[in-house]
This record gives structure tokens, C-alpha cells and sequence, in this order.
């Protein structure tokens, strides 16, 4: 299973995933993949914390980080704004609405002295600090979702020797990426958990390959067994960009009360909404995306307004999921499409056999039919 970029990374098989959870980044480095870590909203000093903790438990295996770097968001034409000027572009009838929201709900206020979680940051300067740090560690790729890393950026990957990818839900987002030099394409679908487009992976992941080569692509969306992985190589892809299959594992901090949710969701049980960051991401159905989605209410801020909205409404609900109902019906995060198929709580090394194992079957099934 080992295509070429596989083989440039030193990876056992072309599995790349994304996770915000470092046991399951480390997990899947040590299984033969390449573990992403997601670092968005973390601080530098705890940034530098869960990068060194990986390093000491893979050893020599390679891994990587991921990054939001939207390249439209509000204030982006003045390079963003601070804490204050943020604040001051917030309705004061969506504070009420999120209010009322957990009023219904039953949602206890957070106990005094509970800090409440970083503001969410974005802008390429507001998160030099962060770049400039992952590539003082030992990390194999970088990438950009959203939007298009900056041109310095990439030049530090260049002189890092790390190759540096980006997101694209179009081919015209992928050409673009290509043109400001990136190493990777992740060619990522409507399947897909997260902020994503409306094209869908089977339909996007030729279109970019077509587009971007020799650069080479990963398919992303809707891939989480070795079915999947097959198919995205035979649309020529050189790997796949896994997300959401993460979430149920043995590993994964996910909060309990949204595990069990996933365990029992079907397929049909998610919905792109702008109820978390205030750009379309796909995540999980719940009584908060029916909220922000009943046109009677107001409707989700862009970003960064919205996250930094609602980030004292989701530190509620977190922490009182797990004993409050009325949290727990509000309780979602982002997951894709793919979570019909998330049934079983088990281990990354578990998952990683089971892509293995199932890229083999369907390789002699095809080979089967090939030879008549």
C-alpha cells in the first residue's frame, strides 16, 4: 500500500490523520500512518507541551500538525481585529438568544473562577507565534485549512525540509494552493466532518488530481475502512486524509456523552452548519444546530465572531453533559457523514489493521474480476 508520497514520509501505509488528540496522533504514527494534530486554539506553551509529549512517544516515526488559516474572515481587509473590537461586533440579541438557549435547557452558569477556553485566533501574523513554534519541532508536514498558507510559511517548510499541505473543496482551491507552492493537496469532500464544501468526494478527488499533477493529492470525506482507502487511490490519489473515524476510538478524548452519540448516530445524522465557527462545517445534529438553524432565531456570526459567541455557551454544555439532559441534548461536535459506520468503540491499532486488512481483500476482489 505504500505509494510514493507514503514512501517520501517513511509512512507504512498512506493513512494521514487528523485529530485534535495527541494519544491518537501518536497512536497512529506508531501503527505505520502519519498522525496530524490538530493545534487550533491551542496556546503556545500548551502547544509546546503536547508536541514534545508526541515526540517522546513515537520516537523516530514522523508526524504532523494542522492549522486554521482562513484566508477571509471578519476583519481580514485590516488584519484582523482584537479581543475588544471583536466584542463590539456582537449583537447584543445573540448573547440574549444563547441565553434563552440554555435557559430552556437547563444549562447551570460556569462556577466562579472557571477560565473559559483561549479565544480562537486567525490571521496569518495572530498565529506566526504558533507556525514559527511547530517548526522548531520534529513534525513531517504542516497544513493549512481554509485557505492558502502564506508565502513564508512555506518558505520555512522548504528550508525545514516539511512538506506543507492544504485543504480545497474545488479544484479552483486546489490550483490556487498549487500555485502558492504547497506540497500536498487534500482534495476533501461534502462527505466529510468539519469545515467542508458541497462537492463530493468521488466527484472532487479526480477533478483535483486531473487539475494539480504531478502535485500530489489526498482524498478526504467519507473514508474511514479500507473499501474507501482503495477507491480513493484508484481515483488517483495518493493517499487519504482521515478525520472523523478517530473520534470513537479508545484513544480519542472525545467527550463521552458525543462518543455515545456517535456510537448510535446514522449517516443522515449530520448537518453542515455555521453554529460553531461561523463557516460551514459538518458536524453533528443536535438541539444547538436545530436552534441556530430555526429561522425565528438569529443566525450564526462569521468568523471569528461566532466562535468567540459561543465559546462560553459550549464550555457549559461540556461540562455538565454528562449528568444535565438538557446539556446533553445540546452537547454535538463535528463529525462526518461517515459516522453511520462508527459503531464500536476500539482501538487506532485496531482501525489501522482493519484498513489494512480490507485494502487487501478488495485488491484481490478487483484483481479476481480483472482476470476473468
Amino acid at each position: 500500500m505504500q505509494t510514493q508520497l507514503a514512501k517520501d514520509l517513511g509512512l507504512e501505509f498512506p493513512i494521514f490523520a487528523f485529530t485534535h488528540c495527541r494519544d491518537v496522533a501518536a497512536a497512529v504514527s506508531k501503527a505505520g500512518g502519519l498522525g496530524v494534530l490538530g493545534v487550533a486554539g491551542h496556546s503556545p506553551k500548551g502547544l509546546k507541551a503536547e508536541l514534545e509529549w508526541i515526540e517522546k512517544e513515537i520516537g523516530d516515526k514522523p508526524y504532523g500538525v494542522d492549522l486554521l488559516l482562513p484566508s477571509k474572515f471578519v476583519g481580514s481587509d485590516r488584519g484582523g481585529f482584537d479581543e475588544n473590537q471583536l466584542d463590539e461586533r456582537i449583537p447584543k440579541e445573540h448573547y440574549a438568544f444563547l441565553d434563552r438557549l440554555l435557559e430552556q435547557h437547563g444549562v447551570p452558569e460556569l462556577p466562579e473562577g472557571v477560565k473559559l477556553p483561549p479565544s480562537f485566533s486567525v490571521g496569518y501574523e495572530s498565529q506566526r507565534e504558533v507556525i514559527e513554534l511547530v517548526f522548531q519541532h520534529k513534525i513531517s508536514l504542516i497544513a493549512s485549512a481554509l485557505g492558502p498558507p502564506p508565502p513564508w510559511m512555506i518558505e520555512m517548510g522548504r528550508e525545514k525540509g516539511v512538506k506543507v499541505a492544504a485543504l480545497a473543496g474545488t479544484v479552483e482551491h486546489a490550483r490556487r494552493h498549487v500555485e502558492a507552492g504547497v506540497d500536498i493537496v487534500v482534495a476533501q469532500g461534502y462527505e466529510a466532518g468539519g469545515h467542508t464544501g458541497t462537492i463530493s468526494t468521488l466527484v472532487l478527488v479526480p477533478e483535483v488530481v486531473d487539475a494539480v499533477s504531478p502535485v500530489p493529492v489526498l482524498a478526504a470525506g467519507g473514508i474511514g475502512n479500507g473499501r474507501q482507502l482503495t477507491a480513493s487511490l484508484a481515483l488517483g490519489a495518493e493517499g487519504v486524509w482521515c478525520g472523523s473515524v478517530w473520534l470513537t476510538t479508545e484513544e480519542a478524548e472525545t467527550d463521552p456523552v458525543v462518543k455515545e452519540k456517535f456510537l448510535k448516530a446514522g449517516s443522515g445524522d449530520t448537518v453542515r452548519s455555521r453554529s460553531l465557527t461561523g463557516k460551514p462545517a459538518r458536524q453533528l445534529r443536535s438541539a444547538w444546530t436545530d436552534a441556530w438553524e430555526d429561522p425565528s432565531n438569529p443566525q450564526p456570526l462569521p468568523m471569528p465572531l461566532q466562535p468567540r459567541l459561543v465559546r462560553e455557551a459550549r464550555a457549559r454544555i461540556a461540562r455538565t453533559s454528562h449528568n444535565n439532559a438538557g446539556a446533553a441534548q445540546l452537547a454535538n461536535y463535528f463529525v462526518g457523514q461517515i459516522v453511520g459506520s462508527m459503531n464500536h468503540v476500539k482501538s487506532v491499532r485496531s482501525v489501522m489493521e482493519e484498513f489494512a486488512v480490507e485494502y487487501a481483500d478488495t485488491m484481490e476482489r478487483l484483481d479476481a474480476l480483472a482476470n476473468g
